[in-house]
């Protein structure tokens, strides 16, 4: 693994949290600070979802096989699919001197916490309360009722997991978009200009919105 450069982001939440919406907007502020790994995933694409670009979409056996060859930083089962993060997806970033961000699931942050491997910052965005989660996750309507409920009690445990004190650097209360991407970028900001001032070189370089 390269290990120059800035400390990678990890960011996990529940489906439905918002994490896509902040990272968005984290990503048209930075344009040239940060790049995202790809992950790899078992599961059937969503509508707009393409592949290398949202995810990897494979089959569970291409999946396996890369696992077993050790292609892996860290992998779960997640809703009855399979999900991983391959090293060369970070290293693609970390050639490019970007901050690489991760998008995972619980078990791949505990994989990466029990790893020497990346040193990340590791955020946790929590959802306003189940209800409204539930709220946002049947206003997809990709879900069946059974897939829902499923994600819906994985959600509870990644709450009790990822509000517990200890387990990730912040933790980003996403009751309010506006505030909860401002407790976001101030903390990736501050974070980054750390490293800067430890001689890691991070552009943060903004776009302004007019």
């Amino acid at each position: 693994m390269v290990k120059q450069g800035p400390r990678p982001l990890v960011i996990c939440g529940p489906s439905g949290s918002g994490k896509s919406t902040l990272l968005k907007k984290l990503f048209k502020e930075f344009p040239d600070t940060f790049g995202f790994s790809v992950s790899h995933t078992t599961r059937k694409p969503r509508p707009g979802e393409e592949n290398g670009v949202h995810y990897h979409f494979v089959s569970v056996e291409e999946m396996q096989s890369a696992i077993e060859k050790g292609e892996f930083i860290e992998t779960a089962v997640f809703s009855g699919n399979m999900y991983g993060t391959s090293k060369k997806a970070v290293e693609n970033v970390q050639h490019q001197g970007k901050v690489c961000v991760l998008d995972i699931e619980i078990e791949g942050v505990k994989q990466i916490r029990n790893s020497d491997r990346l040193n990340p910052l590791l955020v946790f965005v929590n959802p306003p309360s189940i209800e409204e989660l539930e709220r946002r996750l049947r206003g997809r309507q990709t879900e069946t009722e059974e897939s829902l409920q499923k994600r819906l009690n994985t959600a509870r445990k990644e709450i009790e997991y990822g509000t517990e004190v200890g387990n990730f650097d912040v933790v980003v209360q996403n009751n309010n978009l506006k505030q909860a991407y401002e407790d976001l970028r101030n903390f990736i900001v501050r974070e980054l200009e750390t490293q800067q001032g430890q001689g890691i070189n991070v552009s943060l370089n903004r776009v302004f919105d007019e």
